[in-house]
């Protein structure tokens, strides 16, 4: 698609010049990232491109370090704890983050301004602090270092992200419908599951994805809370940094950045479709 044809010159080179100037900042941004991917499949344990790389020699690439991670107990270790974390994280935060966001949106909800800022906090404050909080209060009560300290922990950082998407998806809710649904005799409970649930479930997907990327992303808090038993992906790639250099960490973040593009494509996916339930988008 091009500009119109009533444009003149001074628009059609600013049309053409501003899709340069995006494509050129999103390489910027994206070129850290795509320079791993090459480089996980080095042969040698080097951070660099190889001679052998350059010229393309089969040789000097290899599957090894993919290949060490099976291998290794330790990220073995590292990703079931992460799994474990990032799905139970999740599923607490969908659920407080939806019912927040529900008594958000009620026209009738008092000291509304109040609370929603209080409940995203956790994006506003810097981590560093968040972390540090956090390891005061649950060694105080025995949460430290153990796993369900870390899944609260990370359930409080995504619920935010809970919150806003729900509250935007309830923006515009016809409350007709569960007023109608209440006439016909429904209990509140068969209400949302059948009536509100259905309507909002995009929303709440997109929500606890985003929470699931936050818990599986997350390095700050781990490093407070975590013992060696409760490592996580990007704890295990901290240590593998500070500890012993590998090109295994440039394979695990392959991989992940693998996964956050499939999450992305899928959050991209459900926001289509949460346009056409609502009739914004044929």
């Amino acid at each position: 698609m091009g500009p119109p044809s009533y444009a003149g010159s001074l628009q059609r080179s600013w049309y053409y010049g501003f899709r340069v100037i995006c494509g050129l900042i999103f390489i910027f941004l994206i070129a850290p990232i795509l320079v791993i991917i090459p480089l996980s499949f080095n042969a040698e344990p080097y951070f660099t491109f190889t001679e052998g790389m350059l010229t393309l020699d089969p040789e000097a690439f290899s599957l090894r370090w993919y290949e060490d991670i099976i291998a290794n107990p330790q990220w073995l270790h590292s990703i079931k704890n992460s799994l474990i974390v990032g799905f139970f994280a999740t599923l607490l935060a969908t659920t407080l983050g939806t019912v927040a966001a529900l008594g958000l949106s009620r026209p009738y909800m008092p000291y509304k301004q109040i609370i929603m800022p209080l409940l995203i906090s956790p994006m506003i404050v810097p981590l560093i602090i968040s972390a540090a909080a956090m390891y005061f209060f649950y060694s105080s009560i025995g949460l430290s270092q153990t796993l369900p300290g870390i899944i609260l922990a990370h359930t409080a950082l995504g619920t935010p992200f809970v919150v806003i998407t729900v509250t935007a998806t309830l923006v515009g809710f016809d409350y007709s419908l569960t007023r109608a649904s209440a006439s016909l005799g429904a209990p509140p409970a068969r209400t949302f599951f059948k009536v509100t649930m259905p309507l909002i479930l995009p929303g709440m997907i997109s929500g606890g994805l985003f929470a699931f990327i936050t818990s599986f992303d997350e390095v700050v808090v781990v490093l407070f809370l975590a013992g060696f038993e409760q490592r996580t992906i990007p704890r295990q790639m901290w240590a593998g940094i500070r500890e012993q250099i590998s090109p295994t960490i440039l394979a695990v973040a392959t991989l992940l950045v693998m996964a956050s593009i499939v999450l992305l494509v899928t959050l991209e996916l459900l926001r289509r479709r949460n346009e056409r339930l609502r009739g914004i988008r044929a």
